[in-house]
């Protein structure tokens, strides 16, 4: 156990040790992931709500540190930046000189709730788990600590429970907190995840729990796995997936679908870019930039010809598809962790469990030559 106010101690003690500390931080009326270094620059006293297609900011009636859900911002950000530099060059006389990107510090996120933990797995398959590897992305991932926060609530919109990876942090993590708020004192019980995040409890004060202790944090997570915002039933989801191409409710979610890619953009697993070539006007710089894309975008399944994927009822259906059935067979994995994001975000709300759950009914399958 460590009393809440030792979380600045373990924030001094990872800066010194050279780590860019991240963590949550009001802005923009949101609670996004940014450059923390004082307890104070936590939300302290925030929550928000969410719904589908809503995201609001609300006080609540304590002082919470952690007493908020997942915001707009993941860690892929971090991770897998939305904006990468790849190389460069720069004229020099009659040659000219290659630049690639200086290393970056080492990351420390404050903060990581079991979602998005399962979220950071999922992407190490995805880059690191293959025949060719991505060496920025393992650079920073093995220079990465950890301090994760269980889930003290749930959001209207999530379903980490029904996925498996929450709420409670199981894995993946150097430190572990759940946040226990007593009328005396609050503190933070803290679980070792890895032998780096022994040495750094060793930097700050710290005793054994107590019983009573143990138990006030299974009840936390208790509370919150029984106050789940959504459900989805995974019994043969990826079969179920393959078998309902052709169901109706995919025009159904293609007349709400503006094809925005704002699903795309906040799913912490999501990992599609594209490769642009920069160059200035007077011709002497030039940069190779990889940038996230989405499926949702016509040019992203463009071929010779036009694009694979020209219709919206194509490109949302691809995108579940892929999400809850096809990732299986590319990564041994699913690729939703449950965190509600793309239902939050969703300028229309439509919502990834609803839509699951409505292709289990029956429906008509579409004639030959009708447009999919």
């Amino acid at each position: 156990m460590i009393v809440r106010e030792a979380l600045q101690g373990l924030l001094d003690a990872l800066v010194a040790e050279g780590y860019r500390t991240l963590g949550p931080t009001l802005r923009e009326d949101a609670i996004v992931h940014d450059d923390v270094t004082h307890v104070s620059e936590l939300p302290v006293g925030w929550t928000d709500s969410q719904e589908a297609g809503h995201y609001h900011l609300q006080r609540r009636e304590d002082d919470a540190w952690f007493g908020f859900n997942v915001g707009p911002h993941s860690w892929k950000r971090f991770l897998h930046p939305p904006l990468e530099p790849l190389w460069g060059a720069r004229r020099n006389g009659n040659g000219f000189k290659i630049t690639v990107p200086a290393p970056e510090p080492k990351l420390a996120f404050i903060g990581v709730r079991a979602c998005e933990l399962r979220a950071i797995a999922i992407q190490d398959r995805v880059f690191l788990g293959g025949r060719y590897s991505d060496d920025t992305y393992r650079a920073r991932r093995m220079s990465t600590f950890i301090v994760a926060v269980n889930c003290a609530q749930a959001s209207g919109t999530c379903f980490c429970l029904s996925m498996g990876s929450g709420p409670k942090a199981a894995a993946g993590f150097d430190l572990s907190l759940t946040e226990l708020l007593g009328a005396d004192r609050a503190m933070f019980l803290v679980e070792v995840g890895s032998e780096a995040g022994a040495r750094m409890l060793q930097r700050i004060a710290s005793r054994p729990p107590t019983e009573a202790e143990l138990a006030a944090a299974r009840a936390v997570l208790d509370r919150t796995a029984e106050r789940m915002g959504r459900r989805l039933d995974t019994t043969r989801l990826r079969e179920l997936l393959r078998e309902q191409a052709e169901h109706p409710r995919w025009d159904e979610i293609a007349e709400r679908c503006l094809t925005c890619g704002n699903c795309t953009m906040v799913c912490p697993t999501c990992f599609c870019t594209s490769v642009e070539d920069h160059s200035s006007l007077e011709g002497t710089v030039a940069e190779r930039v990889r940038a996230w894309d989405s499926c949702f975008t016509l040019d992203f399944s463009y071929l010779h010809g036009g694009s694979v994927r020209h219709s919206t009822r194509a490109r949302y259906r691809h995108w579940l598809t892929h999400k809850l059935s096809y990732w299986i067979d590319q990564f041994g994995t699913g690729g939703c962790v449950g965190c509600g994001r793309c239902i939050t975000w969703c300028p229309v709300g439509i919502d990834i469990t609803e839509e699951a759950t409505a292709l289990r009914a029956p429906g008509r399958a579409k004639k030959q030559g009708e447009a999919s």
